[in-house]
């Protein structure tokens, strides 16, 4: 009579659970019901097959399939062995029904903005001024060598960039200190381009849009991996702003293109990627500027990273522009008479060529660039603008020091510049003898900070007429730069 009365409940237990597992499949598939279910079996309440049963039914359910069953509910049931007691091993408990399925759902389509990549750094720099002679010093890029001026923000650089297709590369980088001629700062755009790839390696591209230009190493190294506070000069007065709007094709063999990116990456101060040769069409008149001839001005350079066999860097180039510059003219007063020069309506011939040589710093290293051409500049005896020539360029020693306190990077630059400065109103003469020794200090990827002291030979004020130099000046200025 027992042995009959246990078999009914057995059967009545069973039979409840099988109607559970098929009206909520997950409720069995929890935690809490499978320890009743071990409960059960321990005590004989249910036999090894009927609770192999159920597990079986339970999984079916919340899976789909027999083989994602047999997945789900994990090991199956084996012989005792001295490790368990004597007792057969149980499996452990299948996963809830919604993890299941969400292991199973498919990946989420991926979206172009999905590549798109926020970037950017901002340099705050102080600038003292320890004593001078001559004309009041004017530095054209740094509104703080001043006697007036203390903190400023130099750069406040905000970049996105990415793969918007697997044939289409954007970059988008604007300015919230971007400088006004009446001193005031306001958002600038400083690029605005995308990159056409027109091979699947990516070797030929066509670069549309408002870029750098690439003429001059040290125009094309970022801001942000430039030791100096400044670029030098005469390399810089082809292009102020070191951008224009145009057309620039590049192409470099993927050799190259990786050197290019891991130059920079490695923390060696590479230029970027800008191919090794590059072609291009440009209007010539600056940043955020309109053309005002309807010449463009044209552009060529070739260049190349080189490897030595104990893994050395070095980099040589050059490079040629050549088009009409427009130059700006107002009104001033200039031995003894006010006037407004004159120009021809079409611009002034302005072509330069340019060599390059750098030695990475691996630790040591040197930059080396050298520029001569023509170019527009103010003539006070016929108080006209002509093409006259010019030339300098720049010589920079650095070191590179990694110890256990983060980054340390000092240099030593000397700069030179005999020539009109095209983007000054009048296009003045300018010449520019200066001495830069400073250090850098990176302690984490994300803060890097700069000292650095000048010493002035001589440097023409190109703001103001008469257009007279600074015979010698000594400044300091330090600056905090915010990666991120």
């Amino acid at each position: 009579m027992h042995t009959a009365t246990l078999a009914r409940f057995r059967l009545c237990l069973l039979a409840a659970l099988t109607i559970a597992t098929l009206e909520q499949p997950g409720l069995l598939a929890g935690e809490t019901m499978f320890k009743l279910l071990k409960v059960l079996k321990d005590k004989g309440s249910i036999t090894t097959e009927e609770y192999q049963m159920l597990v079986d039914a339970a999984a079916e359910e919340s899976v789909g399939s027999p083989k994602a069953a047999t997945a789900a509910r994990g090991p199956v049931v084996k012989s005792p062995s001295a490790d368990s007691g004597g007792q057969p091993e149980l499996p452990a408990a299948p996963p809830a029904k919604a993890a299941v399925a969400e292991a199973k759902a498919p990946a989420p389509k991926s979206h172009w903005y999905d590549k798109i990549g926020f970037r950017g750094y901002a340099q705050l720099r102080y600038t003292q001024e320890l004593d001078s002679t001559g004309a009041a010093l004017h530095v054209p890029n740094d509104s703080s060598a001043s006697e007036t001026s203390s903190f400023l923000l130099r750069r406040g650089r905000v970049i996105l960039s990415g793969d918007a297709t697997e044939r289409l590369f954007v970059y988008v980088q604007a300015d919230f200190n971007a400088s006004l001629s009446s001193g005031e700062t306001a958002v600038g755009m400083r690029d605005y381009y995308g990159d056409v790839a027109l091979d699947e390696d990516k070797e030929f591209r066509v670069r549309l849009g408002q870029s750098k230009v690439p003429f001059g190493w040290v125009n094309l190294q970022s801001s942000q991996n430039r030791a100096p506070m400044e670029r030098p000069d005469a390399l810089n007065s082809a292009v102020e702003g070191e951008r224009d709007i145009g057309a620039f094709f590049y192409w470099a063999p993927t050799e190259a293109r990786n050197r290019f990116r891991d130059l920079v990456k490695s923390g060696l101060k590479g230029s970027g990627d800008y191919g090794v040769w590059g072609l291009g069409a440009y209007s010539g008149q600056g940043l955020n500027r309109l053309d005002l001839n309807g010449e463009p001005h044209l552009v060529t350079r070739l260049t190349y990273p080189w490897k030595l066999e104990n893994g050395q860097f070095f980099e040589t180039g050059l490079q040629f522009q050549k088009g009409n510059f427009v130059s700006p003219v107002s009104e001033i007063s200039l031995g003894g008479a006010k006037f407004t020069p004159t120009r021809s309506a079409n611009g002034v011939v302005d072509e330069r060529v340019a060599a390059t040589f750098v030695w990475y710093p691996q630790p040591f290293g040197i930059e080396a660039e050298w520029t001569y051409g023509r170019g527009p500049e103010l003539d006070p005896v016929s108080r006209t603008v002509e093409s006259e020539t010019l030339h300098g360029g720049y010589v920079q020693l650095s070191y590179r020091l990694t110890p256990h306190l983060g980054e340390w990077y000092p240099f030593m630059r000397w700069q030179y510049y005999d020539g009109g400065r095209k983007f000054a109103a009048n296009a003045p003469h300018s010449r520019v003898n200066e001495f830069d020794l400073g250090l850098e200090w990176q302690p984490w990827p994300a803060v890097e900070l700069t000292v650095s002291y000048t010493h002035t030979l001589e440097r023409t004020n190109t703001r103001l007429a008469p257009y007279t130099a600074t015979d010698s000046a000594d400044r300091v200025a330090f600056q905090a730069q915010l990666n991120f």
